[in-house]
């Protein structure tokens, strides 16, 4: 049998702790597992599925959730992204993206055969997206030519930063530009209301965020976009082809219905999730860990440099493993091995006891090597 070394660790990877499967998904899994058995039932699409209840979720309570008009299931929030942005492509037309967007939103905007415009971030030690930035770029792209989108990373994935989103939605609506935002990191951690932001789009990530297998994600949008990206095939009169017809279907769809009541409640409760956060940037920050990025934060991804580790790298024998093998043999998981000037890791789902073993855990190791 294929077992997975960390299964038990404590799992600080922002790829992952958002993910972690509840009882009732672990169970839906087995259930459901068998190739297509989630298609027992289908009559041709994905959405409609009534057994199980896929319809009420794409077409009842996910646009509440995301604050939208319409919503799909998607593979995930670049596959999200992709069909967005080829949808609304033009020849020789521009997407504005921010300087610290995925570079899935780089790759899907390339296959899309949009040119690219970039906002920069701030740069060292914050790497902000300022709204008046966003303006400047927008403004400086409408004079080369037609813009037929404008996207935003709320939070990024490096820095966990939120950019102030509403802002720049403003200011998107004001220059004539659908807007689309970027939720991987935020849509099933965080409240987030599509309508609330003033946005025209957004993706989430099921497997990020959402406590589902993956490949999974969702999209929302307002309705007058429907036509345009959910267009049907001429042909095949029931199936979306900017979706290919259908998207996740099996295990990692289900999953996403069964932890759906649990993600909701959780959400409620973002506010804790900022407070532990903090707290735990700031007990690393006593110990020679900075935390870069926005401050004080408001997101569990964070970004730390450490001097001090990358010193004591230079110095043990298992260079610039140590860290990962230190941390491993305490059975915490997430930092990637080879690294120790620069990483990130998340607090999210994490009990205070947890906290307080990993901010021992790099005391501890610091202590080690520096006597």
């Amino acid at each position: 049998m294929l077992k997975r070394q960390t299964k038990d660790f404590i799992n600080i990877d922002p790829l992952q702790t958002g993910g972690k499967l509840t009882e009732e998904a672990k169970q839906a899994l087995l259930e459901w597992g068998d190739g297509y058995s989630i298609c027992d039932f289908c009559q041709g699409r994905l959405d409609e599925i009534r057994t199980p209840p896929i319809y009420d979720f794409v077409h009842k309570e996910l646009p509440e959730f995301l604050g939208c008009d319409v919503a799909r299931i998607t593979t995930g929030a670049r596959e999200g992204m992709f069909a967005i942005m080829h949808a609304l492509a033009k020849k020789d037309a521009w997407v504005i993206l921010d300087g610290n967007a995925h570079y899935s939103s780089y790759i899907s905007a390339e296959r899309a055969g949009l040119n690219i415009a970039e906002v920069p971030n701030t740069g060292y030690p914050d790497y902000l997206i300022k709204p008046d930035k966003f303006e400047e770029v927008i403004e400086e792209t409408e004079r080369k030519g037609e813009i037929a989108l404008a996207l935003i990373t709320y939070p990024d994935g490096n820095y966990g930063n939120l950019p102030d989103a509403k802002k720049i939605a403003e200011i998107c609506k004001s220059h004539g530009i659908p807007l689309l935002l970027n939720g991987a990191y935020a849509v099933g951690r965080m409240p987030l209301k599509l309508k609330e932001i003033g946005a025209d789009f957004i993706v989430g990530s099921g497997h990020k965020s959402m406590a589902s297998s993956g490949p999974v994600g969702v999209l929302g949008m307002k309705s007058e976009w429907e036509e345009i990206v959910l267009k049907r095939s001429s042909k095949y009169k029931n199936k979306e082809i900017e979706l290919l017809g259908c998207t996740a279907r099996g295990v990692s769809l289900i999953t996403l219905i069964a932890s759906f009541p649990a993600v909701k409640k959780r959400v409620e409760r973002w506010r804790e999730e900022v407070e532990k956060a903090r707290y735990f940037s700031s007990k690393m920050e006593e110990i020679g860990v900075l935390q870069l990025g926005e401050k004080p934060h408001n997101h569990d991804l964070m970004f730390f440099s450490s001097e001090k580790l990358f010193e004591i790298s230079k110095k043990v024998k298992d260079g610039r493993f140590f860290l990962y093998k230190e941390l491993k043999s305490r059975r915490i998981h997430g930092i990637k091995p080879g690294l120790t000037k620069h990483f990130k890791l998340s607090t999210y789902g994490l009990s205070k006891e947890e906290i307080e073993y990993v901010l021992n855990a790099f005391r501890e190791i610091i202590e080690k090597y520096e006597k």
